[in-house]
């Protein structure tokens, strides 16, 4: 119970905007539990006539009888509607009528349709409530994961993010589409069952029903099994998901060496686990009915040999066991909802730990818009860290506008983190960072990476059109103001050569391009955002000697009139920097010119010396 309650309350605030069609579905799905009683009565009342029919005499004393007993209005009801059948059914000691051929024939088939149509009109609304709920789930579950910090993502494998929205939200997806259907029905089920075997024969129903609640024995055994297996499969399907991301996205490294066994067996590992409780859970869940039944057919036998030994007459036994063999097929349908109710539970609990999270990096209640930038970027006092590794101490740095920065270091210096804090990835640890006087956490997100644009190593193509790429940096771009950017950034004449133009859907991490060429797409982004800060991390690094110098064209054509901070490998690229900076363990130990720098012969002059750079 404590499971069904946490999914309930985490997807009811999703739900209740569809309460129209969840209302029809629930009042349906009672409709049909309720109807199911009317087998019990059909079977006995056919059965009945079989018989010859009794005296009126005897019918009224067992009228008064009823009477007697409390059950008149159930009575009357009874009579009524068995008049208007009297001359649809046929009876043993009349004559047969095409009416009663035709009434004998379809009158069950008639109860199921009617049982049918309510059942299937109950499913519809409550799956279409929980299918655009999930979908709402699934929505969210993505937004908030992109509102989180970098932190979080560093923590995470990307299989995490995958398994919340496919398998988490998927196994909430099965319970709300057929759980809660069946939640609502089979219970009313078993009520109307119940009840309508008392009203037949009250000291069968005791002896029917005694074996009814030993039924919940295997389902709290099977549905705890469950749970543990969803956690292990929950957890391996993560590890699963970030491995083939790792593989598939890698796949010439690991051609390169030979590590293609290597990596097949890191797959074997995970999916022999993913096995083992698989077949746990199948074991589980296939021990779960026998269990059920042999209980269900003990009560059967007991009946049985109850009918013997009071001598009941057979249309009340077969009514009576109508009812029997329809009550255990709602108990065995409420261990398949408790299955999906277990499985679901995790998923809750991996989507609720998402949605639990809380970003490290957030805008203040009611943040000002950050104004075009006109003065100067500062740091002031800065420290930040890593968990306990100190990254930045007591950094200060001014960058007037206009002026164009070059960063450099060694790997770890802290170059990196400059520009995360500058983009407010990351909030110092101490001090603050400004932009014309305002600390950057008083103002929105938006205006203040509006103000930058970013060009980086790690170069981001989305599987979409050239034209949608080179958008991301405007969304709002118009066509001439996409080509003006890609021109701007020396690709319009290969775009012009693709297959479709600016049209050309990229592929997944634009595998259609080239290293260059892909880099000359971030910069024609960069362009269209016509940002007045520009920071280029390690912008070149990964291209080679021809590649670089195509998009160092374009970078430089990039820089004019912006305030430019770069964070450079290569120091050659630097040689237009107005002021370099050189970082060591979190602090500025060198600042000036490139050539002062050289001449100077400390750490710059050393890193140039290992790159072929000398003073000239």
């Amino acid at each position: 119970m404590e499971n069904i309650r946490k999914i309930l309350k985490f997807g009811w605030p999703y739900a209740r905007q569809y309460w129209v069609r969840l209302s029809l579905g629930i009042f349906l799905g009672v409709c049909f539990g309720a109807f199911n009683a009317s087998f019990v009565w059909g079977s006995k009342t056919l059965f009945e006539r079989l018989e010859e029919p009794k005296a009126e005499v005897q019918v009224a004393n067992q009228s008064n009888i009823m009477e007697n007993a409390g059950g008149t209005r159930i009575q009357k009801l009874n009579q009524s509607i068995l008049g208007k059948l009297d001359s649809w059914l046929p009876q043993v000691g009349r004559e047969l009528t095409y009416q009663q051929i035709v009434g004998g024939i379809f009158f069950l088939p008639l109860l199921v349709g009617i049982r049918a149509g309510i059942g299937y009109a109950s499913i519809y609304f409550l799956g279409w409530v929980g299918e655009y709920t999930v979908r709402d789930i699934r929505i969210e579950a993505h937004r908030k994961l992109q509102t989180l910090s970098m932190d979080y993502f560093h923590r995470k494998q990307i299989g995490d993010h995958t398994m919340v929205v496919n398998r988490g939200a998927g196994s909430l997806h099965k319970c709300m589409t057929y759980g809660i259907a069946d939640a609502i029905k089979e219970p009313f089920t078993i009520v109307s069952l119940v009840i309508a075997l008392f009203i037949l024969d009250w000291q069968l129903a005791l002896f029917g029903i005694l074996f009814t609640p030993l039924s919940a024995i295997p389902i709290v055994i099977v549905g705890k099994k469950l749970r543990e297996m969803a956690r292990v499969v929950y957890e391996k399907g993560a590890e699963q998901d970030s491995l083939m991301m790792e593989v598939y996205s890698n796949m010439r490294t690991i051609k390169a060496y030979c590590l293609e066994s290597v990596q097949s067996g890191r797959f074997k590992s995970i999916y022999q686990k993913l096995a083992r409780a698989g077949m746990k859970s199948l074991q589980a869940r296939h021990l779960q009915n026998p269990a059920i039944e042999i209980m269900s057919l003990t009560g059967a036998g007991i009946i049985i040999v109850f009918v013997f030994y009071t001598g009941k007459s057979v249309p009340q036994l077969v009514g009576f066991m109508t009812g029997m063999i329809m009550l255990y097929q709602p108990i065995k349908k409420l261990g398949q909802i408790n299955q999906y109710y277990q499985e679901a539970s995790v998923g809750v609990g991996t989507l609720q730990e998402v949605f639990d999270q809380v970003p490290s990096v957030q805008e203040r209640k009611n943040p000002s818009e950050l104004k075009s930038f006109r003065g100067q970027l500062e740091f002031e006092g800065v420290e930040f860290s890593y968990g306990d590794k100190a990254v930045l101490r007591e950094f200060d740095l001014a960058v007037a506008k206009g002026m164009k920065l070059g960063v450099v270091g060694e790997s770890g210096a802290g170059k990196s983190t400059l520009v995360s804090l500058l983009l407010r990835f990351y909030d110092p640890t101490k001090g603050r960072v400004a932009i014309d006087g305002m600390d950057i956490r008083e103002v929105t997100f938006e205006s203040l990476r509006g103000q930058m644009a970013l060009v980086s190593q790690e170069v981001v193509i989305f599987d979409q059109t050239v034209a949608d790429n080179i958008a991301c940096g405007k969304l709002d771009a118009s066509r001439e103001e996409i080509v003006a950017a890609a021109k701007a950034a020396n690709a319009h004449e290969f775009i012009e050569g693709l297959p479709e133009g600016y049209d050309t859907r990229l592929g997944e991490q634009g595998s259609r391009l080239s290293g260059g060429q892909r880099q000359r797409i971030a910069i024609a982004r960069a362009f269209v955002r016509q940002a007045p800060i520009l920071i280029l991390d390690e912008a070149t690094a990964a291209l080679d000697s021809k590649a670089e110098s195509e998009v160092q064209g374009a970078i430089d054509r990039l820089e004019e009139g912006r305030t430019v901070v770069c964070v450079a490998h290569r120091l050659s690229t630097l040689r237009g920097m107005d002021k370099i900076i050189v970082l060591k363990e979190g602090r500025v130990v060198e600042e000036g010119g490139f050539a002062g720098l050289l001449e100077r012969d400390g750490v710059f002059a050393e890193m140039a010396r290992k790159q072929g750079l000398v003073a000239s």
